[in-house]
């Protein structure tokens, strides 16, 4: 297994907001599974951080995409 490492910034306060609970459901499910071993938003509330735990980039990159931040953008 190798670790990603994903960085999300905010650019629309509002919309994260209405974004955050599914993200959250989202991403602590994957905790769950131990497909993410790290998570966290930055101190300056301008993004976050998400470290994956996948055989390859193409499946950590699935994750990524499927997240509802960058589903509903």
């Amino acid at each position: 297994m190798i670790l990603y490492i994903a960085y999300f910034k905010v650019v629309d306060k509002n919309r994260e907001r209405q974004i955050l609970p599914e993200h959250l459901d989202y991403v602590n499910g994957l905790l769950r599974k131990k497909i993410i071993v790290a998570k966290g938003p930055f101190t300056d509330k301008s993004g976050g951080l998400i470290i994956y735990k996948t055989p390859t980039l193409e499946e950590a990159t699935q994750y990524i995409m499927n997240d509802p931040v960058i589903r509903h953008g």
